[in-house]
């Protein structure tokens, strides 16, 4: 069986984050792409059999405006931790039509009701709210590009969750990433971000081993697992949020 995580860009001309577990938590593929084709050709030599792809982006979007009720139940939780999620509606031209994931999931003919034991199943997943339950962060590690963020505090942050990320490895389930070439030249890549833009280009994929390893951990450890929302109306699938961890 094969985890999959697309960090996938709600957009057409921006980057999509890919990464590829193997059963046994090893990282064996980790890249970039932009279309929906480069994204299907990526993935296709390991949707063949037995999967499960997460993918940080909505599957389902049925509300004309505001939040889905995944989001305002996700961000009773996390907002206090900074970890809420954005608003997906149908005013959104993003998701006007058939929103990228799910086309992307038929796509593949893969089952994407949350509460499925299917084979081949997909579900949208939040590395953000993944990484505070995880590694039990008070607050979500700072590595996104905003205005008067520095290079230097964004690099800080980003290496922070590359070595949590590495730290995997150690953990139940497991994932090991130190023997990729692929994260080896992304944490490098890191380590000598001098722009805004260097950083920018490792954040997905990053981010797409965290979608990755919630799809593993989900399969193995399902009753830590949440799921806000609904098929119906939208959901997010988290691992659960610790109940004595409070925010930082």
């Amino acid at each position: 069986m094969y985890f999959i995580g697309l960090d996938l860009a709600w957009g057409m001309r921006n980057r999509t984050g890919i990464a590829v577990a193997s059963a046994d938590g090893e990282l064996e593929f980790l890249a970039s792409a932009v279309t929906d084709e480069e994204i299907l050709a990526a993935v296709a030599p390991f949707v063949t059999g037995p999967c499960f792809v997460g993918i940080d982006a909505p599957l389902v979007v049925v509300n004309p405006a505001g939040m889905r009720a995944a989001e305002r139940a996700l961000n009773r939780d996390f907002r206090p931790f900074d970890a809420g999620a954005y608003p997906a509606h149908l005013g959104l031209a993003p998701f006007r039509d058939t929103p990228r994931g799910a086309r992307i999931a038929e796509s593949l003919g893969l089952e994407v009701d949350p509460k499925s034991a299917a084979q081949r199943r997909a579900a949208e997943v939040y590395p953000h709210s993944a990484a505070v339950a995880l590694f039990r962060l008070g607050r979500t590690l700072k590595y996104k590009r905003r205005k008067g963020r520095s290079v230097k505090a964004r690099r800080s942050a980003m290496l922070q969750l590359i070595g949590l990320i590495e730290g995997l490895g150690d953990r139940t389930p497991r994932m090991r990433v130190t023997a990729s070439a692929e994260w080896l030249r992304l944490r490098q890549t890191v380590e000598r971000a001098a722009r805004p833009v260097d950083l920018d280009r490792a954040e997905d994929p990053i981010d797409a081993v965290l979608c990755a390893y919630i799809a593993l951990y989900a399969t193995r450890w399902p009753d830590d697992m949440t799921v806000y929302g609904d098929l119906q109306t939208g959901y997010i699938l988290t691992p659960t949020l610790p109940a004595d961890l409070v925010p930082g």
